[in-house]
């Protein structure tokens, strides 16, 4: 068996040009009434999410955001308000547009910044949701900057604190971008699987092949069901039964940096799908210098991909190699849709009488 054996499979399914599923999102989103600055951006990041192997939150959204914009649940026009700043320091008010479209016009803002100062950070309190968190990292890295991304959504509760059995947290993923030959694409959550996933086996009929979840008694489970039962179960923080402690901190560290920065956040009883977004970017270039930052991560790459694998790994990958790998593959012999997302688009062209893009 080799490592890629411990990772999510993708699924057979059905391939299709990047370029013109890129195009088809883009035409989607402007008939449904975005902007096409914003369609664009949005196309982008989905489709970067598949390119990059994230299955759950790639296209695979781009259904649920149409409807959010049917419903009047997400902007289509316009830009973040700045409320605060202070140079290397922004709060952005998002106006609940898209969240691609908020956390790339933060990463434009923050690029001069963070080479003038060293650092810039942004806080976006209502924005929408973000998407695949991994899609912004490599325009970061492109830039020689290391990235942090986390958010929040502080009206949704799906993981509770290690320990308890009522959720007060979201799965809060945090992201992060390191410089270095081939770059380390980290994107992680502080809980032990994520909303997407489970929502995906559940409407599947599967379970997940270790018990991640607990039943509103605190019972651990491997049925993602629990989670929209009455009263609902709740995912386990990162470390699971015995050590979730760790997640349970990471995602309070989370919270401080999206609600408790933005001043805006689960005290608030805030409604509707939606993010809480901490973006900070560092350059290299202020503190030791770009070459020593460079000569530091290869090092500690090479290490890695060098140690002896224990049983079961032909290999040790860093963060970032398998999702760069599928990148560059898809975009030259087709993106791999997973088979639930295809009858969404499908119904979203009809809903918009937008051609499906054919097959490969």
């Amino acid at each position: 068996m080799n490592q890629t054996a411990n990772l999510a499979v993708q699924p057979a399914g059905e391939r299709y040009d990047a370029e013109t599923l890129r195009e088809f999102a883009r035409a989607l989103l402007v008939a449904a009434g975005a902007s096409d600055d914003i369609a664009r951006n949005v196309s982008d990041v989905l489709l970067d999410g598949d390119l990059l192997g994230h299955t759950t939150h790639g296209l695979a959204l781009l259904n649920p955001y149409l409807q959010q914009i049917e419903q009047g649940k997400m902007s289509t026009q316009g830009s973040a308000d700045i409320i605060s700043d202070k140079g290397a320091s922004l709060l952005l008010d998002g106006r609940r547009l898209p969240g691609p479209w908020l956390v790339n016009q933060a990463i434009d803002m923050l690029l001069p910044r963070a080479r003038q100062y060293g650092t810039a950070t942004a806080v976006i309190r209502q924005s929408h949701h973000i998407a695949c968190l991994a899609s912004y990292l490599l325009r970061a890295v492109r830039e020689n900057m290391l990235i942090v991304l986390s958010c929040s959504d502080p009206s949704g509760q799906s993981v509770a604190p290690f320990g308890g059995t009522r959720a007060v947290f979201t799965p809060n993923p945090i992201a992060i971008g390191i410089p270095s030959a081939s770059p380390f694409l980290v994107d992680i959550s502080a809980s032990i699987t994520t909303n997407g996933m489970s929502g995906r086996l559940a409407k599947e009929g599967k379970q997940f092949e270790e018990e991640w979840l607990i039943d509103s008694t605190g019972k651990p489970t491997r049925d993602p069901a629990v989670l929209s039962q009455e009263p609902p179960g709740t995912i386990l923080p990162l470390g699971g039964l015995s050590v979730g402690h760790k997640g349970f901190g990471l995602a309070l560290l989370i919270e401080a940096l999206t609600g408790g920065l933005a001043g805006h956040g689960r005290a608030d009883n805030v409604q509707g799908w939606g993010a809480t977004v901490f973006v900070s970017l560092y350059d290299p270039a202020a503190f030791g210098g770009n070459d020593a930052f460079l000569r530091q991560m290869d090092w500690i790459a090479d290490a890695c991909r060098n140690n002896p694998p224990r049983e079961g790994f032909d290999n040790v990958r860093m963060p970032g190699d398998r999702g760069l790998a599928l990148y560059e593959q898809q975009k030259k012999n087709g993106v791999l849709l997973h088979p639930s997302i295809t009858p969404l688009l499908q119904e979203s062209a009809q809903t918009y009488g937008i051609g499906m893009p054919a097959t490969l």
